[in-house]
């Protein structure tokens, strides 16, 4: 347990049955009344976002988490098997736990953040960006440079990226897994 006083950033709080980690805080001293926690907290499973107030000295009951990195070994129906990284032991996380999972590609390695009280995994990230080869896009037009036009390119890990009209097919470019937008081309 700990004071609402006591909450950062990146603390994780179980309420109503469900875990929360605080995204933002702000302590609030107001001219009349109480001091209170202004806090804006997000969802593990679902990822809502939600504003709360907590009074100064409310009980708050905390999780300790762990991040720890994971390496993506195979696909399995729905769940996807990671071995840790250190302990080489084997964990099934669900599809719809990691974040940017269209973009992930057998033996990369990802952070998950897991329950130590329970040894569950409650959600993983890919790295910000990563860089894939283009499987197919149309041919570019030279001189198509000019417009911010885009068209769709699939890329190895199957998922399909809007580029620029210049990038081939071949071509090897970055995303940024949080949108999946094209960041740039990566000169080899």
């Amino acid at each position: 347990m700990i004071n609402a006083q006591d909450i950062k950033n990146g603390t994780c709080i179980r309420m109503d049955g469900r875990l929360y980690f605080v995204i933002e805080f702000l302590h609030v001293k107001p001219g009349k009344g109480n001091t209170f926690m202004r806090t804006t907290l997000k969802d593990v499973v679902d990822g809502r976002v939600l504003e709360r107030r907590f009074n100064i000295g409310e009980k708050l009951e905390d999780v300790r988490v762990e991040r720890r990195m994971y390496q993506f070994l195979y696909k399995e129906g729905e769940d996807y098997i990671f071995m840790n990284q250190e302990t080489y032991e084997q964990h099934p996380i669900a599809h719809n736990l990691i974040n940017g999972v269209d973009f992930l590609l057998e033996g990369m390695t990802l952070e998950a953040v897991s329950d130590t009280s329970t040894e569950t995994i409650l959600y993983a990230d890919m790295p910000v960006k990563v860089q894939q080869k283009i499987t197919y896009t149309e041919p570019g037009l030279r001189g198509d440079t000019a417009t911010n036009a885009t068209k769709p390119a699939s890329v190895e890990s199957g998922a399909t990226v809007r580029v620029p009209l210049f990038v081939n097919e071949g071509e090897i470019i970055e995303i940024d897994t949080r949108n999946g937008s094209y960041v740039g081309r990566v000169k080899v």
